[in-house]
């Protein structure tokens, strides 16, 4: 084994929340979704690999030939009763709060600040897994990740794109994580 942790967090594909700007449910990946992670992406060797417990990440891993552990640390941000709802029909004073507050959370879900917490405590115990390691998971958790790994702030998180079935690679050396390329 290597004496670096090498963690590629790759996006689940797209599903039909996605494409119609919808808060997600557990929904299966939509055609396009299919194709993209059926693409194969070039993950190279894996010593272990992980997934989100959604169905979406789930068939991504499946559709990348990926025999994956599933973790609830990767599951996607908990939207309270806004999941399923559209983007444009939320009132906008609980959006702008949502988008600028990390630590509020007016849909009655996960707040910003305790995904960014839940991904980090994640990533604490993966040095211990030594070698290359693969997550499936949402672009709300690769955020996390990258917040983590570059000890951002949290109101940095609505900064960051994630694209569907993209992958950002960070490595854990010595005691410290470093983003090694991001979507």
């Amino acid at each position: 084994m290597t004496e670096v942790v090498r963690l590629t967090l790759v996006s689940h594909a797209m599903t039909g929340a996605m494409a119609a700007g919808r808060f997600p449910t557990d929904e299966a990946l939509n055609s396009v979704g299919h194709r993209q992670a059926g693409a194969s992406i070039e993950l190279g060797v894996v010593d272990a690999a992980y997934c989100a417990p959604e169905k979406r990440t789930r068939q991504t891993a499946d559709l990348l030939g990926l025999a994956v552990t599933i973790d609830p640390r990767l599951a996607d941000l908990d939207c309270g009763r806004w999941r399923g709802d559209v983007l444009g029909r939320l009132p906008p004073d609980d959006l702008a709060i949502w988008l600028t507050d990390p630590t509020s959370a007016p849909h009655g879900g996960e707040t910003v600040v305790a995904l960014v917490d839940r991904v980090r405590d994640w990533m604490d115990g993966l040095p211990e897994r030594r070698g290359r390691l693969i997550a499936v998971t949402h672009p709300a958790v690769v955020r996390a990740a990258i917040l983590v790994a570059l000890d951002a702030p949290p109101k940095s998180f609505w900064r960051i794109d994630v694209a569907p079935v993209s992958r950002t690679v960070i490595h854990y050396r010595g005691h410290a994580w470093t983003l090694r390329s991001a979507p």
